[in-house]
């Protein structure tokens, strides 16, 4: 079938978000105004640079994460797991403004270094981010959109080291969730590894990031 999503696709069901997928969760945390904490999942977001490393979520309304981001100039990203896939779906509620999704879900925090907003004491990673871009989204039309593109420069690091494995992160040993369209989600519990035509042989740590 072909469509043009302005005449719609005639199924059941929108297919776009179940056909780029499986995409990252961006389970982003930021604080208001007044210091109150804030936690919800993104599932439009991704890396979207690696020097300086840069992420990027979008915002289908001007939820509170958004909001906070802009206001703040800060976020951060907290890797969802299998093992936190409950305490995620819990934060993504409609929670009243100034509400914690952290206590709602029965998560707790723990300190960032750099920036003040808080980081999920559980998850594996998460990246402390300052934001460089913010702006509303508009369609071909020059109409504006109500979605806001939030886009932050990875200023600092959390690992636990339980993942890292002979120098690399074990990405399938932290068991990072996805989305795939409609009500579906993906867990990664195995990767393999191919070289590039550039890579000349085998991959070493000095190469470049594949």
């Amino acid at each position: 079938m072909f469509y043009e999503p302005r005449l719609g696709h005639g199924l059941a069901y929108d297919p776009f978000k179940a056909i780029v997928a499986p995409r990252p969760i961006g389970w982003i945390s930021t604080l208001d105004r007044e210091g109150r904490a804030n936690l919800a999942p993104y599932s439009f977001f991704n890396a979207v640079h690696s020097r300086p490393p840069m992420l990027a979520f979008t915002s289908e309304t001007m939820k509170h994460s958004a909001a906070n981001a802009i206001a703040t100039g800060e976020f951060v990203f907290n890797l969802c797991t299998r093992p936190l896939f409950e305490a995620m779906n819990i934060s993504s509620g409609a929670l009243a403004e100034g509400e914690s999704e952290f206590a709602a879900a029965g998560l707790a925090t723990a300190p960032c270094r750099i920036v003040r907003a808080p980081r999920v004491a559980a998850s594996p990673a998460a990246l402390e981010c300052r934001v460089v871009h913010s702006m509303q989204l508009h369609d071909l039309d020059g109409a504006a959109l109500e979605g806001w593109l939030i886009l932050g420069q990875v200023v600092g690091v959390h690992i636990d080291e339980a993942c890292l494995r002979d120098g690399r992160f074990d990405t399938a040993a932290a068991q990072p969730l996805a989305r795939c369209g409609y009500r579906d989600y993906a867990t990664v519990t195995e990767v393999f590894e191919a070289l590039r035509p550039t890579d000349g042989g085998a991959y070493s740590p000095g190469q470049p990031d594949r």
